[in-house]
C-alpha cells in the first residue's frame, strides 16, 4: 500500500503562485532524489508533461535536474521521469509527485504518493476521495 502525503497550499502563500509552486516542486524533486529516490512526476496530460520537461531543461546549471519524458532518455531512465498516464508508470519508481487531479491509482506501484491540495474544504474532500 502506498503512503499518500498531502501538502496544503495556503491561499496567498508563495506556493499559491505558479512560479512559487514550480519552485516548490523542484525543491521536493531535489529532496527526494538526493535521498536516492526514483521519482515519477505525474501530470494531467501530454502538454503539461512537455511544459515540465521544458521548464526543467531551462533551469540554470546549478539548479538543473536530470530527467526524461516517459519513453525517452536512457534505458533505465534518469532518477526523474515525467509522464501523464499511470499505465506508463514503471515499478522502478518509488515516489510519485501527482500534479493531476484525476483518480489515478498508484497503490501497489509506488511506495509514496505526494499530492497538493488547496485549503478549500471542497478541494480537500475531492483529494481524499481520489485516494480512497
Amino acid at each position: 500500500m502506498s503512503i499518500a502525503t498531502f501538502y496544503l497550499i495556503q491561499p496567498n502563500s508563495e506556493a499559491d503562485s505558479e512560479k512559487g509552486f514550480r519552485e516548490y516542486i523542484c525543491f521536493l524533486i531535489r529532496h527526494f532524489t538526493l535521498q536516492g529516490a526514483r521519482l515519477y512526476l505525474h501530470t494531467a496530460n501530454q502538454q503539461q508533461a512537455e511544459e515540465w520537461d521544458d521548464f526543467l531543461f531551462g533551469l540554470d546549471e546549478a539548479q538543473f535536474i536530470a530527467h526524461n519524458l516517459v519513453g525517452e532518455g536512457p534505458r533505465q531512465g534518469t532518477s526523474v521521469e515525467i509522464g501523464f498516464s499511470s499505465t506508463n508508470l514503471k515499478y522502478n519508481r518509488n515516489i510519485v509527485i501527482n500534479l493531476a487531479t484525476d483518480a489515478t491509482n498508484f497503490a501497489g506501484i509506488a511506495s509514496q504518493v505526494v499530492d497538493f491540495v488547496p485549503c478549500d474544504e471542497k478541494a480537500k474532500h475531492t483529494a481524499r476521495e481520489r485516494y480512497k
